[in-house]
């Protein structure tokens, strides 16, 4: 019995919301429950009729609730997933450009020793799959005869495979191969970004003039500072702004002996087999070494930039939830109209039997059906949407802003289903009120409302 209810509901609840435009009676419930029952419906005399403009304006406003609902998910389900994407491209292109984590000695001037002991406790990590030294430090870059320069940072790395594939070098490099080969010049090889070597026109065979002032000395003849030639052997290009403008890469002995480290290194690096668990592995080896190590994940270190992402999603997403809730707006200034303008036919479904509660929840279905309209055609626009941007790529991004140069979209499951149940629930919520009015209804009354 409250199955044949629950249909009667649903079946009211879609002619309500029909508004096709033809002249319809104001007895449309005894039609409804007529044919629900077998039985013939016959109008009695004196019936009057809706007036078409009203179930036009009507099925106007209906159909408005249901396209801001739609337009509020797909923006929702498009904004989301770029900002999905940019977080996973940022990091993806983070984790090829450099190790998933770094060890460095504390209070010693940036300079590790005793670097062998260290690299070797860390390749005794079950969870460590290559482990390598490493010098880093700022140099300025210049040619000879040219007075245009740039502050650049360069890294030095082994010669070796491990060296080469924590660094991400072999994946990117463009042109030059092997990237430390032999020179024409008999200079050191060094391997610079492709946006650094556009801005100071590098190419493969340029002899270039790098400066460090690690291990300058300040005397009467002033600033001495350490400099070294190198020879232009490879480009590498990762996508991100910051490795491919401003990173350069040598042989581990020439940038030591660039930065006056003699044997010592900056510091040990590693990739480990999960990245998700770099931290914890970080943890394990900091608390193995102990004092004065530091073991820092690559999830720390770049921690400012992955929680404004964050915060940029939360932010995006609670504006553009607002959308939804104004159409939330117009489901309820829909169901109030209903309500005026079905007032008189409520009194006569009052009258033949279907309670208060019924008549509420026949407006409750009108609401959750244009939410579920709208929520199911914005979720489709959406998925379309993101999957035309991907497939195409036909918006560019400026790469000095977003460290990348084209949109990335990536639809997580957990972030859809969140959206979908949220605009359904809104719509429920906005169901409420006209519910209880047309409810509250007299029978009496309603019959004879003009």
């Amino acid at each position: 019995m409250s199955g044949g209810r629950g249909r009667f509901e649903r079946f009211v609840a879609r002619r309500y919301l029909r508004g096709t435009g033809r002249r319809m009676s104001v007895f449309g419930g005894f039609r409804a429950l007529g044919r629900f029952l077998g039985r013939p419906w016959r109008p009695l005399a004196g019936t009057g009729t809706v007036d078409e403009e009203d179930s036009r304006l009507v099925a106007f406003i209906s159909s408005l609730a249901v396209g801001g609902v739609a337009v509020g998910v797909m923006a929702l389900i498009v904004v989301i997933g770029v900002l999905n994407g940019l977080q996973e491209s940022l990091r993806d292109r983070i984790l090829s450009g450099g190790p998933h984590a770094h060890v460095m000695e504390l209070d010693s001037g940036f300079q590790m020793a005793d670097w062998e002991t260290v690299l070797d406790r860390v390749r005794q990590d079950d969870d460590v799959v290559a482990a390598s030294p490493f010098a880093f430090n700022h140099v300025i870059l210049t040619q000879q005869g040219d007075r245009y320069n740039e502050s650049i940072v360069l890294r030095g790395i082994p010669d070796d495979p491990d060296g080469m594939r924590i660094a991400g070098l072999m994946e990117h490099l463009i042109i030059g191969e092997p990237p430390f080969g032999a020179t024409e010049s008999g200079n050191p090889g060094i391997v610079v970004g492709r946006g650094l070597a556009q801005k100071m026109g590098l190419y493969q065979g340029k002899v270039i003039v790098a400066l460090s002032t690690r291990d300058a000395t300040l005397s009467a003849a002033g600033l001495s500072a350490s400099l070294r030639r190198f020879e232009v052997t490879g480009i590498f290009q990762t996508g991100l702004y910051q490795y491919d403008d401003e990173l350069a890469m040598a042989p581990l002995a020439e940038a030591q002996a660039l930065f006056g480290l003699g044997d010592a290194v900056t510091g040990i690096e590693f990739d480990v087999s999960d990245p998700w668990q770099a931290t914890e592995v970080s943890a394990r080896l900091e608390e193995a070494l102990g004092w004065p190590y530091r073991v820092e994940g690559w999830q720390e270190l770049n921690r400012s930039l992955f929680s404004a992402l964050r915060l940029e999603k939360l932010g995006m997403a609670v504006v553009l939830i607002l959308i939804v809730l104004v159409a939330s707006f117009n489901i309820v200034s829909t169901l109030v109209m209903m309500v005026a303008d079905r007032t008189r036919e409520i009194g006569i479904l009052r009258s033949m039997g279907v309670t208060a509660r019924g008549v509420g929840r026949v407006f409750t279905n009108m609401g959750l059906f244009i939410g579920v309209v709208g929520t199911t055609l914005g979720a489709v626009l959406g998925a379309i949407l993101a999957w035309a941007l991907t497939r195409y790529e036909f918006i560019t991004l400026p790469s000095d802003v977003y460290f990348i140069d084209r949109l990335p979209i990536s639809l997580a499951p957990l972030d859809v289903t969140l959206i979908v149940v949220g605009s359904l629930l809104i719509s429920y919520l906005a169901t409420i009120y006209p519910a209880r009015k047309a409810a509250a209804l007299a029978p009496v009354d309603a019959i004879r409302h003009e």
